[in-house]
């Protein structure tokens, strides 16, 4: 499968010196649904920034769909990788959903009846369309976080990348976002904490540690090894087992 997403050998310190990230390989291929796993602190918001070029600077190399992220190709990468922050008010700032969604594709040049077809589409995605016409703070936080989602998806992008998707969801807002991420054909990274959500949404894992990938593989082996999961500071709720849940299928 062509890879989505290349990542080799990427490291970066920040001006005061503090290196976040020693030597980052991994690849992503087209379709694929991966939870990058890891402790506070391990480098993961850094990585991520690099993924759309909002970091640039450091060693390495950074490639979406074989393009180097690079000033040269900043705004197709842009296009290609959304980001949706753990924080919807971050990305909700219109006075209307439908402005909300339909800001990306008017700043890139879309307009008439081509840009009112995207915002439906994307609003249709997940399941707001009904509220095109509120305001956003006016909705639920469940709802505003799949209204982020449609802002991003409002630019057909290639990957769809999440900090923290099922934070602060109640257990019906955090089961229809799952759906609606399943139901996508893109790309996904999706950056949590919430190591249940990752082991039902993604078949495979990578765990972030020190600035490095410590571990990559099917998320239920990764998150059954006791002593990795020790060894990385990562916790399961109490009482579950990972190895009594069906493993995420993988897209055909």
């Amino acid at each position: 499968m062509t890879a989505s997403l290349e990542v080799s050998g990427l490291a970066f310190a920040y001006p005061d010196g503090h290196q976040a990230l020693f030597g980052v390989d991994f690849s992503v291929a087209r379709g694929e649904r991966v939870a990058l796993l890891g402790p506070n602190g391990a480098g993961k918001t850094t990585l991520v920034l690099h993924l759309n070029g909002i970091l640039t600077g450091g060693a390495g190399t950074v490639k979406v769909a074989g393009l180097p992220v690079d000033r040269r190709n900043m705004a197709e990468v842009r296009r290609r990788v959304g980001i949706v922050f753990q924080d919807p008010d971050d990305q909700l700032f219109m006075p209307t959903v439908r402005e909300d969604v339909a800001f990306g594709p008017a700043a890139a040049g879309l307009k008439g009846p081509e840009l009112e077809d995207r915002v439906q589409r994307a609003l249709e995605r997940v399941g707001m369309a009904e509220f095109r016409d509120r305001p956003p703070h006016h909705l639920s936080f469940g709802q505003r976080r799949r209204v982020a989602v449609a802002t991003v998806l409002a630019m057909e992008p290639d990957i769809l990348v999440l900090d923290e998707p099922s934070s602060n969801l109640d257990p019906a807002s955090r089961r229809e976002l799952a759906d609606i991420l399943r139901s996508l054909d893109v790309t996904v990274l999706m950056v949590t904490h919430d190591l249940p959500y990752a082991l039902e949404l993604c078949p495979r894992s990578l765990i972030l540690s020190d600035g490095v990938i410590a571990a990559d593989g099917p998320t239920g082996e990764l998150l059954s090894d006791e002593e990795l999961m020790r060894a990385h500071r990562l916790e399961l709720p109490f009482g579950f087992d990972p190895r009594s849940v069906p493993a995420a299928p993988a897209r055909p």
